[in-house]
């Protein structure tokens, strides 16, 4: 359908964008690792007795069907069970279904057919029984309006057998910002999931992690979305192919005339809704076809602008996952706030919700950049600042640092340096070595560009004298230099006059420790402003003189 909307304008933007449609290598998955599904047919229907009994008579083909009734009235079915409270988890083929009914709790499954799980679960109540906001593979929460009785009734007999589906996602556990020595920071992935697939796993002690869970993971994106380092992206196609593929395609609408591009992004699995946008739409808008909307981040907005598109709209609907909706608009409202100290009217790049076309054309920008990059190298980061660096240097900012919400991903840190003992527990859990040491003298050093503002600094500094601030510093310069945030003199070493540490570090040590029976004599407590080869040194050298002192070591 979208091939043939595309194809019938007979205006010169119209052809370039066939063109460029039909010339720009798609955007294939090719054959990504997989989970699978092993579903034996066997179907819990969960509900008001008189209509579970009523859908129960078009699902006669199942192997087998459980009825579950919540509302107590009595039926005919002989498979039909009651229960005051229901707890339902898992997903295609591994439902497991615990029921309450007077205080005793039971796996019903184990009773009803003799198995640990149901295979499929139809639930028609109203208040669903899971609560995830995008169903489970094999759950159908009719009673919640979506999908519809209809669509479910006829998919549920398809569901028997071996299936498989790609595992969506990779997750580099190098690049997490989520957790380091036993300190949670960043949570951004999992707070993004509308299906439940992703969780913080571990503790204080054994350390924490971002786990996926592949089967209830459906591909939406918004994980990638919000996490700042890349550690989670889409598999295949991975962003950066994805971002070169709308470049090409700009390039590929341009070389044929094509005149102030703007690129819509919509997803693959709405196509009906995609063509009647475009029908409503000029023929300069090029619609990018993705898995999911979310699955393409704010590092591919930018750098659309700057090669040559004068506008980035998301074809989403009101009726979208309001998680979805929340991680997009959030997302969207960083990128406007950038946009207007550009001095770039926001709606440059928006959300454009299907349901608006009825009411009319939408804000429509014609606003070209003059800019033509091309394909951007580097982490998602460096991608996204490449662009942003470019549409500075056209569009001088109205302020060099701006604030920018609570909780976007980049900003500044800063350090109360009075209390700082330069102990470097920051630099130990840092994800991506913002904040470091040059090894050379006592300092604390920040690069603003590569800071996401997980807070394990922050939560990791035992003095609590640093403070992260939500910005953007449109300053190249700036941004991209080691600024040092904390300094002091060097500590010199009592035997060899070496530098060796913080002075303020051997200095709270000394007061600590002053007045402990260990420390009772002052040339152990003395022995704190030596290096590490003099303090030895000068232990030997003590037991050398009293070999009875080796009993205190």
């Amino acid at each position: 359908m979208l091939k043939q909307q595309l194809k019938q304008s007979a205006t010169t933007n119209g052809k370039a964008r066939w063109y460029a449609f039909e010339h720009t290598v798609e955007l294939t998955n090719l054959i990504p690792p997989t989970v699978s599904y092993e579903s034996g047919g066997h179907t819990l229907i969960v509900g008001p007795t008189s209509i579970i009994e009523s859908a129960a008579q078009q699902l006669e083909q199942m192997s087998s069907l459980t009825l579950l009734s919540t509302d107590g009235e009595p039926g005919e079915h002989s498979r039909l069970f009651f229960a005051n409270t229901v707890e339902i988890s898992g997903f295609l083929g591994a439902f497991k279904v615990l029921t309450d009914n007077k205080g005793v709790e039971v796996n019903l499954a184990s009773i009803a057919i003799n198995h640990d799980c149901f295979d499929v679960v139809l639930d028609l109540c109203l208040n669903s029984c899971m609560t995830e906001e995008v169903p489970v593979p094999g759950y159908y929460p009719v009673g919640r309006g979506h999908p519809k009785l209809a669509d479910a009734l006829e998919e549920i007999p398809t569901l028997m057998g071996t299936f498989d589906k790609p595992k969506f996602f990779r997750l580099d556990t190098d690049l997490c910002a989520h957790s380091s020595r036993g300190v949670k920071g960043c949570e951004r992935c999992v707070d993004a999931c509308p299906a439940g697939a992703l969780s913080s796993e571990g503790s204080d002690k054994t350390g924490h992690k971002i786990e996926i869970n592949p089967y209830l993971c459906q591909g939406v994106g918004t994980c990638a979305t919000a996490c700042p380092t890349e550690a989670i992206h889409y598999a295949l196609p991975n962003p950066q192919e994805t971002q070169k593929f709308i470049e090409r395609t700009l390039a590929n609408y341009e070389s044929q005339g094509g005149l102030e591009p703007i690129i819509l992004i919509c997803s693959s699995r709405h196509e009906s809704y995609n063509v009647m946008a475009l029908q409503a739409l000029p023929d300069n808008v090029i619609p990018i076809v993705v898995e999911e909307l979310p699955s393409v981040g704010i590092d591919s907005w930018f750098a659309a602008l700057a090669n040559g598109a004068t506008q980035v709209l998301f074809a989403a609907s009101r009726h979208m996952p309001a998680t979805i909706l929340r991680i997009l608009n959030s997302e969207v409202s960083i990128a406007q706030t950038l946009l207007e100290q550009l001095g770039i009217a926001k709606e440059t790049i928006d959300i454009l919700y299907l349901e608006s076309l009825r009411e009319g054309t939408p804000t429509l920008c014609h606003d070209s950049f003059d800019l033509a990059l091309g394909e951007l190298e580097g982490n998602k980061r460096q991608r996204l600042f490449t662009a942003l660096d470019a549409l500075a240097q056209s569009r001088i900012p109205v302020d060099n640092i701006v604030e920018l919400p609570a909780g976007a991903p980049y900003g500044n840190i800063s350090c109360q340096s009075s209390d700082c003992t330069l102990c470097m527990s920051c630099v130990a859990v840092c994800p991506t070595r913002a904040l470091h040491t040059d090894g050379a003298s006592p300092s604390l050093k920040f690069v603003e560009q590569d800071c996401v503002q997980c807070g394990l600094c922050v939560k990791a500094c035992p003095e609590q004298v640093l403070t992260m601030t939500p910005r953007i510093n449109w300053d190249q310069q700036a941004r991209q230099q080691a600024q040092v945030i904390h300094q002091e003199k060097a500590a010199e070493c009592v035997r060899c006059h070496k530098p060796f540490a913080p002075q303020s570090m051997i200095d709270m040590l000394q007061n600590k420790l002053r007045g402990h029976s260990h420390f009772a004599d002052d040339t152990a407590l003395n022995r704190i402003a030596m290096c590490e080869d003099c303090r030895v040194v000068d232990m030997f050298e003590a037991m050398a003189d009293d070999p009875t002192k080796q009993l205190n070591y």
